[in-house]
């Protein structure tokens, strides 16, 4: 390690496997290349394990100024006592100014362990990040982290500060910033890290590990025809499906029907689901609480089918319909399926 930075870093853990990287902690980069921006600071990725050039490589192209590599074969598998240790020493040593971490499971496990063993605050599941300054009792604080994420059910959006201790932490949720450019040319000064660690941090063994691809990439749809309460009940839900299936979509879903059981939560859009910006965002029996808005509002084109006029979708929708799902959707499929538009 070097002497510590002249210029105040953002921090990201990069969280992977060795050959895969999980894309919240990529989108997480892009933010932290704004923030780092507006104070004239680096934008840092933190990366743990031993042989993983590849991983370096990437966080490098997707715009990571530095890289700190905590260098130590054990650390190749996530265990929470050794990545704790790992992540509070660096940062102890090198005092960055904000540290992210994605809303992952590995996420949620780790950050409030690291932010309690350094002593300061933590945010979670945040859906958005600004730089900005504030006043309170006769003291200015500049460049402070704001950490935005909903509060009470959703219903206000709540504005969190850590003005005195550091490094200010939070962990966001995932799909909610957008994925940086890779630009392969960019290169990163690497910093190399060896931990100090016990056997005392491995108490915990991994015998085995099963791992499910997902079937659902909701993220990545350019078309997504979502369902909700409206529908009307788990039969019904098919008219989604097959709606989905005639556009080549995926099928999405507000909490309300994940809720009801119409179809599982890895279908679920919106604040406790998946954040998604779609070419096409078709909103069936949906009214459109704030929550499930948060996750879908940025969607270039919207649809919404409610038999409610002043259901609020339609604030948000480009194109509304009053009327049945029963009845609009066939006549949509029919519709496409004769002549290529809806």
């Amino acid at each position: 390690m070097t002497n510590k930075p002249t210029k105040p870093e953002v921090w990201v853990f990069i969280e992977h496997d060795g050959k895969n990287i999980s894309e919240t902690s990529l989108e997480l980069l892009g933010k932290a290349q704004e923030l780092a921006a507006k104070r004239n600071g680096l934008a840092a990725a933190v990366v743990l394990g031993d042989q993983i050039q590849y991983v370096i490589n990437e966080v490098s192209a997707f715009g990571a100024q530095k890289v700190y590599f905590v260098k130590d074969k054990r650390l190749n598998e996530y265990h929470t006592l050794s990545y704790t240790r790992a992540l509070h020493d660096l940062a102890t040593m090198v005092k960055p100014e904000i540290f992210l971490f994605g809303a992952t499971i590995v996420g949620r496990d780790l950050a409030p362990r690291v932010a309690s063993s350094l002593r300061v605050g933590l945010t979670a599941d945040c859906t958005d990040l600004q730089i900005g300054d504030h006043s309170a009792r006769g003291e200015d604080f500049k460049d402070l982290l704001y950490q935005i994420r909903p509060a009470f059910g959703g219903n206000i959006i709540a504005t969190i500060i850590n003005p005195k201790t550091r490094p200010q932490m939070a962990t966001v949720r995932e799909g909610v910033m957008k994925m940086p450019e890779r630009n392969g040319s960019k290169s990163s000064s690497i910093e190399e890290f060896v931990p100090q660690l016990e056997d005392s941090h491995f108490v915990v063994k991994t015998t085995s590990k099963e791992t499910k691809e997902k079937t659902i990439n909701l993220k990545g749809a350019n078309i997504i025809v979502s369902g909700g309460a409206g529908v009307g009940g788990k039969d019904n839900f098919k008219l989604i499906l097959d709606l989905a299936h005639t556009l080549g979509g995926q099928v999405g879903a507000s909490r309300a029907a994940v809720d009801f059981g119409y179809v599982d939560h890895d279908h679920q859009v919106g604040q406790t689901g998946t954040t998604v910006r779609p070419k096409l965002y078709i909103a069936c029996g949906i009214s459109g609480a704030v929550q499930h808005l948060a996750g879908m509002q940025e969607s270039k084109k919207i649809i919404a089918i409610n038999k409610d006029p002043d259901a609020p979708i339609f604030h948000v929708a480009h194109y509304g319909i009053v009327g049945d799902i029963g009845e609009v959707i066939p006549k949509m499929i029919k519709a496409y399926r004769q002549r290529g538009v809806l």
